[in-house]
């Protein structure tokens, strides 16, 4: 059973999973997209002035990965986040807000500016000999592949170094899991834990939740939030197949773009 937590997600990247596979299946033609929306290594952490005046909507619109810094992914509107921010969740533990926020499509403490994309991997073309068991079989990998949604968020003053914070402190305090609930219906985090070490900006932060979709399902979800000065890079990365990678070249390529 797939909760309204994931099924939107999940449904988002399908639909765009499967319309790029039909197209590398039926012909040679690479799928280009450069949607609108509407880094280097740091030896320690720096926080921003007292007085840091944060980016506007239109700033970081301007700072957010395009297609010619993702040529393995395509980028697009995220319309999946848009759908989420819609929505109300409700968490029964409040130390878990600040990982609820992010798992909302929402941008963490209070920012002044946001902006966001989504990035999905490409699928694998077949070879223009392919049979059509070959071309099947590329059909079924691509539902494996990792949908992104990418966050743009600045603050005034030292905002970002606190909602960054906060959301450290949440991964530890929710490890042993939490529930959220969407739409009336209830969702169990099983976990919250580390994932592969990510350094870029300031300061970054990785992790992923796994949570229980019922009938012995499970959905591994990424996340990835960059600092740099007063401006957060969040990523939330969740796949079809149920465990999503981590997005290491959208991180690479967001936090070079915001310094």
């Amino acid at each position: 059973m797939r909760t309204a937590l994931v099924r939107r997600s999940v449904l988002a990247a399908s639909a765009v999973s499967l319309s790029l596979l039909a197209t590398a299946c039926g012909s040679d033609s690479d799928t280009k997209a450069d949607a609108k929306p509407e880094g280097k290594p740091a030896a320690s952490a720096s926080a921003p002035a007292a007085g840091a005046k944060a980016k506007s909507a239109a700033e970081l619109t301007a700072l957010l990965v395009a297609q010619a810094d993702l040529p393995e992914f395509t980028v697009e509107e995220d319309k999946a986040a848009k759908a989420g921010q819609a929505q109300k969740y409700e968490g029964d533990k409040a130390d878990c807000k600040p990982v609820i926020q992010l798992q909302s499509y929402k941008a963490l403490g209070t920012p002044v500016g946001t902006a966001g994309i989504a990035a999905l991997e490409k699928p694998k073309k077949p070879a223009d000999n392919a049979t059509v068991e070959e071309k099947l079989d590329a059909i079924k990998g691509g539902l494996s592949i990792t949908r992104t949604s990418v966050i743009l968020s600045s603050y005034d003053g030292k905002g970002a170094e606190e909602a960054f914070a906060a959301l450290k402190t949440a991964t530890t305090a929710c490890a042993a899991g939490y529930t959220v609930t969407v739409d009336g219906e209830p969702t169990k985090v099983e976990k919250v834990a580390p994932s592969a070490p990510v350094t870029a900006g300031d300061e970054a932060l990785a992790f992923n939740t796994v949570l229980d979709l019922k009938d012995g399902d499970k959905n591994t979800m990424q996340f990835v939030v960059v600092r740099k000065g007063n401006t957060l890079a969040s990523f939330f990365s969740v796949s079809v197949a149920g465990t999503a990678t981590q997005p290491k070249p959208v991180v690479e390529a967001q936090a070079k773009k915001i310094g």
